[in-house]
């Protein structure tokens, strides 16, 4: 059965609750000082069922000025409206700021009650009904039907019930698929289950025993248990008045304006990019800087308005503009919003959210207003390629391009597919996605770094990849570098070994110069296998400078020809191969071998022997047993 939000809007006293409860047999009015005074402050709320068997809920708003943020916090999320006007007075202020906030909020499904019907004659309702359609004809509810009610009488009751109805039947239900978002408008306690907390249930589901994020605070709470239209449910969908009570959290942690989502689903963010639109009701301009209240959801923040095209916004025009708050919001693309002056505080505009966590954005600046036009209009294929191309240095799933344009992820998946079909983008992993230009600009300042390279040290085994990482892409994580890497590697662009990388077309060797000088090397430390001279003794001899003598010691020893076995020792590979077949064949006669006895055997210094030794246990060939040596294996 399709799920109906029904809200309430018109001036104070104009008969909202009192007809609420004609239609539902509920009073909203919860409040004793509201029963005192007689008049809403706090969202009431009511469950309906219409001819047909129909369910809906109805939230009640108050009317009086002094009580609208209230009456925003339960506009946002209704799929209709009952618009009160009373017949006995017409179109009043309230009526007029609920008829700005309605359009602003784009609900355009709805029935004019005309109430108190029974408080004038034939004559002046009739007159009254002229001035009311003539009014709502010019308004975003055009169209709509009106009804003459008496709440008291019950006359108009039935006409009501019948036409909310068939009204209801044409709401376009929200998604109850998707990510879950439910924005906060009550917060109690209940004795026995603690903190419960309702609101109206804009996207996706909740169930029970559910692990949601309480946003902005950004705590994780559990769903004990949830009510739709007073009844226990196992499930509660988008559409729907919820009532859930909360585990892992108490009251005092919870406001009105916060709200449940799905575990990573919003961020919270001091700024959003908007299209701004002020009413053409508005009785004054808005300028740049300008400190205004800005109404999402339940939530209510003060930010500063920076146009982005024009330094003064006029009555009836719209413009690009980011909202820089006061303190974090949680908002998604697409959201709509309404904003008020800051004092004295009128309602004057709104829009809808365009970049929920947008960055610092410079004013005037045609780049800038270009990526909004796409961000806005472009086809769902082109603001997912220009997410990838923005930022060229990331890698996204599509849960996260999901959350960065707001939308359904089934939808990103489609629009990946097609981009990896065109050559736009590339699956660096599985699930893991990068536009085709930003894997280019990443290959190309990597290419370029090692062709410098290996020209400046044509001998090195190539460049620490962790040095490339952190020097030229600091953006990029480890994780996702080494991805882009493996990448390239599997293309046979780069060669990854031991940590180092190297264009694949690159092998290091030595020119004739470095292979005379490397032989003269190996020579001197061949000469006496086991008393080699030290590497200062060998540079002097070469006449080379220490740039170039250490770029020939590093290739030897990653070519495996010179092996260091201690700080500022160096064996040649023949010289540990040849230690061991001496020492094997002392162990073929003997379990232990003690320093002095491998000096002798080796023919050698105690300077030379200890860090050989020392060397064989750390490859594991031999294994130090008090002052004595036995063979591993």
């Amino acid at each position: 059965m399709k799920r109906v939000i029904i809200g309430t809007a018109g001036h104070i006293d104009h008969g909202k609750t009192t007809l609420v409860k004609a239609l539902t047999g509920f009073d909203t009015d919860r409040l004793k000082e509201e029963k005192q005074r007689g008049i809403s402050i706090e969202l009431g709320f009511a469950p309906l069922e219409l001819p047909g068997g129909q369910k809906a809920a109805i939230i009640d708003v108050p009317g009086h000025e002094r009580f609208i943020r209230h009456m925003l916090a339960g506009a946002f999320g209704i799929d209709m409206v009952i618009f009160t006007i009373a017949a006995d007075e017409g179109v009043m202020p309230q009526t007029r700021e609920h008829m700005d906030i309605i359009e602003l909020l784009g609900v355009t499904q709805g029935v004019v009650a005309i109430t108190k019907k029974d408080m004038v004659d034939e004559e002046w309702l009739m007159l009254v009904e002229d001035e009311i359609s003539e009014y709502i004809n010019k308004s975003i509810l055009k169209g709509v039907p009106l009804i003459p009610v008496s709440a008291h009488t019950g006359e108009g009751i039935k006409e009501l019930l019948e036409t909310i109805a068939r009204l209801a039947a044409e709401v376009k239900e929200k998604p109850a698929f998707g990510q879950a978002r439910l924005p906060i408008d009550r917060v109690f306690t209940i004795a026995g289950f603690g903190t419960v907390v309702t609101g109206t249930l804009w996207s996706g589901q909740l169930n029970v025993g559910d692990v949601l994020e309480l946003m902005p605070a950004q705590k994780s709470v559990k769903v004990r248990t949830l009510q739709v239209h007073n009844e226990k449910v196992p499930v509660a969908y988008a559409g729907q008045r919820v009532a859930v009570n909360l585990q892992g959290i108490e009251v005092a942690d919870i406001k009105r304006g916060y709200l449940l989502s799905s575990p990573g689903y919003l961020t919270p963010s001091y700024r959003v990019d908007t299209r701004l639109r002020l009413l053409s009701s508005s009785s004054r301009s808005l300028k740049n800087w300008n400190r205004v209240r800005f109404h999402l959801g339940t939530d209510e923040a003060l930010g500063r308005v920076v146009l982005l095209d024009r330094d003064e916004l006029l009555p009836g025009e719209e413009s690009y503009a980011q909202l820089v708050m006061e303190k974090p919001v949680v908002a998604h693309k697409g959201d709509p919003f309404v904003i008020r002056y800051y004092s004295p505080v009128t309602t004057i505009g709104g829009g809808s959210i365009i970049d929920a966590q947008a960055p610092k954005q410079k004013r005037f600046k045609e780049e800038v207003l270009d990526e909004l036009v796409m961000k806005e209009e472009g086809s769902l294929y082109d603001v997912v390629l220009h997410e990838l191309e923005s930022n060229s240095e990331e890698i996204y799933t599509s849960a996260d391009l999901a959350k960065r344009t707001g939308h359904l992820e089934e939808d990103i998946k489609e629009e990946l597919q097609q981009l990896l079909e065109d050559e736009k983008a590339v699956a660096i992993k599985n699930g893991e996605y990068m536009s085709v230009y930003g894997l280019k600009l990443i290959n190309d300042k990597i290419v370029a770094t090692l062709e410098a390279y290996h020209q400046q040290f044509p001998l090195r085994q190539g460049y620490s990849r962790e040095d490339m990482r952190s020097r030229f892409f600091s953006r990029v994580n480890s994780r996702m570098f080494n991805s882009i890497i493996k990448y390239w590697e599997e293309a046979g662009t780069l060669v990854n070994r031991n940590n180092y990388l190297r264009l694949a077309s690159h092998q290091p060797s030595p020119g004739a110069r470095e292979s005379q000088i490397m032989d003269e090397l190996m020579a001197m430390v061949n000469k006496d296998l086991f008393t080699p001279p030290s590497m200062e003794e060998i540079k002097a001899k070469l006449k080379i400078d220490e740039a170039d003598f250490m770029e020939i010691l590093s290739y030897l020893i990653s070519a495996g020809k010179l092996v260091k076995v201690a700080q500022d020792s160096y064996f040649s590979s023949q010289a540990i191969e040849a230690g061991q077949e001496i020492l094997g064949a002392y162990f073929a006669q003997e379990k232990e071998l003690s320093l002095a006895t491998a000096r002798d055997i080796l023919k050698t210094s105690r300077k030379y022997a200890l860090p050989l030794l020392e060397h064989y246990d750390r490859i594991r060939f031999t294994r130090r047993v008090g002052d004595m040596r036995v063979k591993m294996g």
